[in-house]
């Protein structure tokens, strides 16, 4: 491989497939990560997560020679930060992986390279960054590119939307700004827009936290409609023939890296300003036990009619449907209370994306469906719609399978 032009730490659902973006477009990637077995895979030219077309994209990318794996940077002239961003306690973000990443570059870099961070950050990380260089390289001050730039894509789409969405680009400077957005126009057909790192910073949190607080009028409705015994399917469908109304769909709460993670960014830093932020999260997260304990009073309610503990399939432990991303998974956190709760029951726990579990044993979603008394649906996954339970078992339908 020749001397790489871009280094990407942080190889994981996001570096990975930008940096086989950019290899394919004939540059040369040199990928970081600390997970040596992940290195040995992509070196491979195979890929440890799923995500439809990644597969194909690095293969090509290692076979050409146009992306490397290692568990260190070298020297390149522009360096990508996707690392996790994730929370101490308290829900205050930690951005100790992202000053790390940046640790370890300070000897690399040199002048008017381009330092980017898209990791999901607080406001003024980016700023934090310049000043960590700047003290322990004194040299490189005015001299160095630093800006950032979030993702905004969608798992199980994300070799098509790095490059066809609209990106938001903010430098500590219009230079920065300006470099990086060179950067990126060489492989995202979307439009770019130009602003500042801390506006940048803040958009990406308030996108999450927008879609958070929709979602949670969602699941408020669900709620509501639970208690006035009202279809909350058809509820939301006639409400959604209003010419400006469009309501989004209730759920078992939410998950994955971004919408469940993201507010707290903004209601760590600013307490007493994010009021329907902090209750929308608020309300997410309440679904998420509100269908635990819907699950638990189904199975008493079995136990005292039929004189019998139930078995009880568990549809689903992915954060959102068809994919196998379990990070901040609603479902994955009703399964865990469940079996805090049970006893002695059989549970059958079903997520069809993955082959196997470090914790849950993992049922074929057909034989859980057949042997299983309760079904309860956590997550809309695509084969579970083709299901047809017969009358006599009790289903529970937290995200809309059969809506």
């Amino acid at each position: 491989m020749n001397q790489p032009e871009v280094v990407m730490i942080g190889l994981g659902y996001i570096g990975l497939p930008t940096a086989a973006l950019i290899a394919q477009n004939k540059t040369y990637v040199h990928g970081v990560d600390i997970n040596p077995k992940i290195v040995e895979t992509i070196n491979a030219g195979k890929i440890h997560i799923v995500e439809p077309e990644l597969d194909t994209a690095v293969a090509n990318a290692v076979k050409e020679g146009y992306l490397k794996a290692s568990t260190t940077p070298v020297k390149a002239d522009t360096y990508l930060i996707v690392v996790p961003t994730p929370f101490k306690a308290k829900n205050e973000p930690d951005i100790s992986f992202v000053e790390s990443a940046t640790r370890a570059i300070l000897h690399l870099l040199k002048d008017n390279d381009l330092y980017i961070i898209e990791s999901t950050s607080p406001v003024g990380t980016t700023e934090k960054m310049m000043e960590l260089i700047f003290s322990e390289r004194p040299d490189l001050k005015g001299k160095l590119n630093i800006a950032y730039c979030p993702e905004r894509v969608l798992p199980g789409n994300v070799m098509y939307e790095l490059v066809h969405n609209d990106r938001v680009i903010g430098g500590v400077d219009k230079k920065s700004t300006e470099k990086a957005v060179s950067f990126y126009r060489q492989f995202i057909k979307g439009n770019l827009h130009e602003t500042n790192a801390r506006t940048a910073e803040m958009c990406k949190l308030v996108e999450n936290s927008s879609r958070d607080v929709q979602i949670a009028f969602a699941n408020e409705l669900s709620l509501i409609c639970d208690k006035a015994d009202i279809n909350v399917w058809e509820l939301i469908a006639l409400a959604n023939k209003h010419p400006r109304v469009n309501i989004l769909q209730p759920g078992c709460g939410v998950g994955g890296h971004c919408i469940a993670v993201d507010p707290y960014f903004i209601v760590a830093e600013y307490p007493m300003e994010s009021k329907i932020i902090g209750k929308a999260r608020e309300i997410n997260n309440y679904k998420s036990f509100w269908c635990a304990e819907k699950i638990q009073t189904a199975k008493l309610e079995f136990e005292l009619k039929n004189g019998r503990k139930p078995s009880v399939a568990l549809m689903g432990l992915a954060f959102k449907p068809d994919i196998d991303d379990l990070r901040e998974s609603p479902a994955k956190y009703i399964v865990q209370k469940v079996l805090q709760n049970s006893n002695n029951e059989t549970h059958y726990i079903v997520e069809p994306n993955i082959s196997e579990h470090n914790v849950f044993k993992i049922t074929d979603y057909k034989k859980a469906a057949e042997k299983a008394d309760i079904i309860a649906f956590l997550v809309a996954h695509k084969e579970f719609k083709a299901l047809k339970p017969s009358t006599s078992k009790v289903v529970l339908d937290f995200c809309g399978v059969f809506k």
